[in-house]
Parts: structure tokens; sequence; C-alpha cells
């Protein structure tokens, strides 16, 4: 993949330079360019790929794992040792929104040169191609609007408008299904790009160039889509376009899945990884897992537990009470709050009361370290706790998310989207009466999906698919779309937007949505406690483009993180 990477890097440069020129042919001239023969839009659809899924390590710390990550519930700081309590992001910051912001409208500018160069009458002019660049604008809008709202769509793309205007969230979900419709329609019964220098295979990141998996992808997407917008204000296309995508091929089998392979080579600063977080910095920079997530697996028996995170450290750990300030006189109540956490994981431990030489309380707990034992980590705790949230006690990452590039080990790759989805949707589709269909196959095939997807063996899947209670579909239908949505949000594990967007639009897991209130322990933010609903514009939005951002604001609702975003209305 590295060398499939520079080489299209070199091919950039070729893209870069001919966006410049007048004429195409211009490029033939040119001593170290390529010949006609020799360029293709194959060569740019990695990099347009990776842009969106694995930038470079700024956008990809500052955006997915301090906000999207997070705000999942998924992944949490705060722990002592940390930089941060994981209060961080439900408390504004404008530098680490900005750099989200930038990441992800930064990306119409690579979208827009591959869309124009592969369109009717473009240079690289190739249907197939235009089609895949459809599907990956399609994919883009999805997370972009689904962060920030409204957000240029309709004039963004066109190089000669500086200032587009922002579109309505119904209004760029409406778009982007006519585009995904309109890129299954140039598909047909196509399976390949084209011949020679032509066909799209290695370079194709998702799926190595099989244009019926392309296909499949916009229909679910499409699917996802529509059932998101379905109930909101204005949303008329949606039902219509349920029942088109659920009449046709999806992506349902496990040979359906789109993960973006890591390269555990290129540099962090071209393709990065979790782990080029994990390593550079020491422990200031580490996070442990949730503790709704933890907790949904292991109270189910759920056997990717060990996949999603390591047992705990263990050992001796010591509490001391501080000597003032509002941590001193909450010191019983931190320390309680911390073993009951203990006690829900079913952690056995010895405690011992005590004072120090100065005086304080002490309480030690002494964890044994022979035992498994999997505790996830309260989200949102706050700066007064934080000195009492010891990293021994609670659950990192598995080492499969967070693996060092150039070590020889594997790295879990970036989910674009699953097969497990696509079941679940249908699910969803079927028990909110949108759709006829065995609501209870669908759904427990999504789970096989999700759980195949980490490398659980099949005799454990077919365990917890026949004992487990979360596992079948026996409730009211609002319970039956709350198991749906659980799972649906577990299967999204690592990918922290789309988990984000799922507790927003359903509600689920409630944990989460409901927001924090005791702020003896939780950090309120600038949300007052609430769960957060989008993120706020960048500065670059205001800079260059400020009377349209406003506008924006004019018309969703003010600039802040608790503003509900039209799906989730």
């Amino acid at each position: 993949m590295k060398k499939e990477i520079m080489r299209m890097g070199m091919a950039l440069a070729v893209l870069l330079f001919a966006i410049s020129c007048s004429d195409f042919d211009d490029i033939n001239v040119k001593p170290n360019a390529f010949t006609s023969d020799e360029v293709s839009a194959k060569y740019f659809v990695t990099e347009t790929q990776i842009q969106l899924y694995a930038p470079n390590r700024y956008p990809y710390w500052r955006a997915q794992l301090i906000h999207w990550d997070r705000f999942a519930g998924q992944f949490c700081f705060g722990f002592n040792g940390s930089w941060w309590d994981d209060g961080l992001s439900y408390t504004y910051n404008s530098g680490y929104t900005d750099a989200a912001y930038d990441y992800l409208a930064g990306y119409t500018a690579s979208l827009s040169a591959f869309l124009n160069f592969v369109k009717e009458g473009g240079e690289l002019e190739n249907q197939n191609y235009y089609a895949i660049g459809l599907i990956m604008k399609g994919l883009y809008y999805q997370t972009y609007t689904d962060v920030f709202g409204m957000v240029p769509y309709s004039e963004a793309l066109n190089p000669d408008i500086i200032t587009p205007i922002y579109d309505s969230q119904a209004a760029i979900y409406e778009g982007v299904i006519n585009e995904l419709n309109e890129a299954m329609q140039i598909i047909g019964s196509s399976t390949a790009t084209g011949e020679g220098v032509e066909l799209l295979s290695e370079n194709d990141l998702f799926f190595g160039g099989d244009l019926q998996q392309w296909k499949k992808l916009a229909n679910t997407l499409k699917l996802r889509m529509a059932l998101r917008a379905q109930g909101a204000p204005g949303a008329d296309f949606a039902n219509a376009a349920i029942t088109e995508a659920m009449a046709a091929d999806l992506l349902i089998a496990e040979t359906d899945n789109a993960l973006m392979e890591k390269d555990t080579e290129i540099s962090q600063w071209s393709n990065a990884a979790y782990g080029d977080v994990w390593y550079n910095f020491g422990v200031g920079s580490n996070w442990t897992v949730g503790k709704t997530l933890v907790d949904y697996l292991q109270n189910n028996n759920d056997p990717r537990l060990p996949m999603y995170a390591q047992p705990i450290d263990g050992g001796e750990v010591v509490f001391t009470q501080p000597v003032e300030g509002e941590g001193a006189a909450l010191f019983t109540k931190h320390v309680d709050f911390i073993l009951a956490q203990l006690d829900n994981a079913g952690v056995s431990y010895t405690r011992v009361d005590g004072t120090n030489v100065d005086g304080q309380a002490t309480v030690t707990i002494n964890v044994a370290t022979d035992t498994p034992y999997y505790v996830g980590q309260p989200t949102r705790l706050n700066g007064l706790i934080y000195t009492h949230v010891k990293e021994a006690l609670f659950s990192r990452p598995a080492q499969l998310i967070i693996n060092a590039k150039n070590q020889g080990n594997d790295i879990f790759p970036e989910i674009v989207f699953t097969a497990a989805e696509g079941n679940f949707l249908q699910a969803e589709a079927i028990v909110k009466g949108l759709a006829t269909g065995d609501a209870q196959t669908l759904y427990q095939n999504g789970i096989r999906q999700a759980m195949k997807i980490w490398g659980v063996d099949d005799a454990s899947i077919e365990t917890f698919l026949a004992t487990e209670s979360i596992a079948l579909l026996d409730g009211s239908a609002e319970a039956n779309l709350e198991k749906i949505s659980i799972q649906r949000w577990i299967a999204a594990y690592t990918d922290g937007s789309e988990a984000w967007s799922i507790v927003r639009d359903s509600g689920y897991p409630s944990e989460l949505s409901a927001g924090v209130s005791d702020y003896d322990l939780y950090s309120a933010g600038t949300l007052n406690g609430a769960y957060p609903q989008r993120m706020r514009y960048g500065t670059g939005a205001y800079n260059t483009n400020g009377p349209n951002t406003e506008a924006a604001n004019a018309a969703q609702g003010p600039d802040l993180q608790g503003t509900t975003l039209w799906f989730a209305q």
C-alpha cells in the first residue's frame, strides 16, 4: 500500500499542475510528466479515500479522538495522568474545534478536483469514476452535515463561487440521496471502471475496484440517510427513498464490508492511526474505554469485550484526600464513586482506610492481577475527581486499535461502512413499519456480521445469539428500536462520528443522551450538562464566509454545541 500511495502522490502532483493549465495536453510536453496513456483517475482514488477516513495526525487526533469518539461515549480522557480531565470538548475549545472544522471543510477542495476531472467534459472523463466520486461525496456530506448542521453544499463545488451559501440539512440529505441514485444508475450492471490504465483495482482501498460493491455502498448509505431523515421536518423524500433502498442490493454479507486497511508504514503526516497519538507523547495523550460501552458488552456476555478493551492493570492503588479545595470535602464521595465502578464490574479487591504522615485520609485498595477484569471509565468526569481516576483501574483500548506502526503488528482498519449496518438498517425500517420482512433475522445477522469484523469465532457468535436477551427483538417497537440502536452504536466502535450520530438520532444509549447533572463528579461544560448535539463552526467559516455563516445561524439556531440539528428534531 505504501508504494501505491507514493505513486498516487506523484500523480497528485500532476493533477494539481493540470488544474492550473488551460489544456491538459500541456502536461505531455513536461519531461517528468506522465504520458496521456499513463494518466488515469484511478491514481487519485486512494488519496480521496485516505483524506476523508485517515487524514494526517493533526485532524485525526483533534476531530475524531478529541471530539467524536468521546462524544460517542466510547473513549475517555480524564484519568490521573491524562493531560485533560474528561470535560475537554464538552467545554468549547476554539483551537480543537478549528482543527476539526478545517479538516472537514477543507476536504471539499480534493473532492471538487476529483469530480471536475472525471465528469463529462473533464480532462480525465470517465462516468464510472464520476459515480465513485458522487458516492464519496455522499459519504463526506453525511459526516460533514451531521457534525455541523447547515454547511455549503449546492454551491460548494463551483470554482466560480468563493462564498457559497449554507444549505439546510433537509436540502443536503435530499440532494445526496439524488446523487447516490445518479451514481447507481451510472454503474448499472458494470463491474469495472474500464480497461488498461482505466481499470481500478488496488488503488481502491474499499472494494478493489468492484463497482457492484460501490453500488451496494451507495444504496446502503441512501437507506441510512433516509432513515435518519424520516420524521424530521420537511423530509417528505425519506419514505420513498427507504422503500427504494429496501428493494435493491445492500451491504449485508461478510464480503461486503467497506473497511480501509491501515498502512502500517507510511508517515503519520500522510495516513494516521490511533497509535500515532498513543505512542508519540507518553501517557498524557492516552485514553480509556467508556463505561457505557464496557457495561453493555460485559453485562450481556458479549464476546467482543476482549477485542474492544484490555483488562485493567489492577494492583495496589492509594487514594489520598486533597489538603484543601472542593476536592477535600468530596473525598469520600469521590472514592466511593470510583469503588462503585469496580463493584459494578465484579472486581474483587481489599480495602484499608488510614491516614498519611500529613494527617490526610487515605484509602488503599489492592486488586488481584491474576484475574482479567474489565472496567469502563464514566464519561465526562471533571477536574475535581481527576486525581482519584487511577489509570490502573480502567480498561485501555485493545492493542489492535492502538498498535504502533513499523512494528510488524496489525492495526484495526478504518470503518467506512459495514455489512452489520446494512442488516441493522433493514431491521430498523421493518420495526418502524416502513418496510416488511423478518426484523429478527436481519437484527441477528447484523450482530453476527459486527462480531465477525473483530474476529469472534462462529461458535461464540451463535452462543450469544441463542442465549442473550439483547439478541432478541422480543419487546415493544420502542424497546426493539432501542436494541437495534445500541447494537449499531456498539458496532460503530472506532467510527466515532457515526456512533455519535446514532446517539443523537435515536436517543440511545440513554445513559449518554441524558447528559449529566451531578457536578461534584461530572463536567457541566459550556453545555450545562446537556449532551452535545453538534460542533460549532470554526473561525475559518467566519473569516472567509462570514455573512453566509451568520445566515446559517439565523436559520438553524445559535452556533452552540447544544443546538439540536434537523435530523434529531
